[in-house]
């Protein structure tokens, strides 16, 4: 299946691809596989009992990365995949993800991944997941992403998981299980806009000893949007748990922030920060002196901010 121009343009946007990524890919569009690679190393199987792909990264891989985006220009396709990661012990990769809707029609356009990752002992994962909405119809741009994460002994993962812009309605559920001594780092960018609404609902089980967790969210809330942050950390051991929800609200936006820390073991260390609110006058004010108008200030700061 060839991309059309603004299929690519959404690539970009979600994935950083200009052209065929290296080493392992399935991209989708609009429901179906418009391209797909393998490597000795990295296997992509299309799932027989429901749609989506099952990814199984072979023990002791090293450097190899692997991308699963997805496009759809469609108005009111709804589109719902389950891909499950394997990957094995001792292996080292990149993986990224996304999607990007183009809605030009006034039917809604929706995409709901639900992928779950499955990482072995001392195994790592950086894993890019980017969300992206465009298109001047009417009807609305919906992601519901899950991720779920098993992680055995040893085990490293990083997740970044950003929000670019335009899209309507979005509901992100997060849930992970850490044995001993693994370590789960997310990272969250999130930018809302017009009456978009956005809620991030993170629980990460601390199950095993000196397992630790660090839960970010960085976020800007702009004219009547709405976002809700809920972190959830149990801690079941001796483990460490931190997170924190740092928001700038611009306009009427509203930003709610919900921790729960649950420590059921007397050796969890566990801290939730929270900072939501306007830009700082003085900052404004700095930039402002540089010869900046209040609003390329604004979009400075902004844009740092989420970096």
């Amino acid at each position: 299946m060839a991309l059309d121009a603004i299929q690519k343009n959404i690539l970009h946007e979600v994935a950083d691809l200009d052209g065929i990524p290296q080493g392992a890919y399935n991209i989708r569009a609009n429901g179906s596989s418009a391209a797909r690679n393998t490597t000795a190393n990295i296997d992509i199987v299309t799932k027989e009992d429901k749609p989506g792909i099952d990814i199984i990264i072979k023990p002791g891989t090293k450097g190899e990365s692997v991308h699963i985006p997805v496009v759809l220009t469609q108005s009111g396709l709804k589109d719902m995949v389950y891909n499950d990661f394997y990957v094995g012990e001792d292996a080292d990769v990149t993986i990224v993800a996304g999607c990007g809707i183009s809605n030009c029609g006034d039917q809604d356009s929706q995409h709901d991944g639900i992928h779950t990752f499955h990482v072995g002992k001392n195994a790592k994962v950086k894993y890019v997941e980017k969300h992206y909405g465009e298109g001047d119809g009417k009807g609305a741009r919906i992601l519901n992403p899950v991720t779920n994460v098993y992680q055995e002994e040893g085990s490293h993962v990083e997740m970044e998981m950003v929000q670019i812009k335009g899209v309507d309605s979005t509901v992100r559920t997060n849930y992970a299980e850490l044995a001993e001594g693994a370590t789960l780092l997310i990272h969250e960018a999130l930018m809302t806009h017009g009456s978009q609404k956005a809620t991030s609902d993170y629980k990460v089980l601390l199950n095993g000893k000196d397992a630790s967790t660090d839960v970010v969210s960085r976020s800007v809330a702009k004219d009547d949007s709405e976002q809700i942050f809920e972190v959830a950390i149990e801690g079941n051991t001796a483990c460490s748990g931190h997170a924190a929800c740092d928001a700038i609200i611009m306009g009427n936006a509203h930003v709610v922030a919900i921790p729960r820390l649950d420590a059921k073991n007397v050796d969890a260390a566990l801290i939730h920060e929270a900072a939501i609110g306007k830009i700082a006058g003085d900052q404004l004010i700095k930039l402002m002196s540089l010869g900046l108008t209040e609003e390329e200030a604004e979009e400075q700061i902004v844009a740092g901010f989420l970096r």
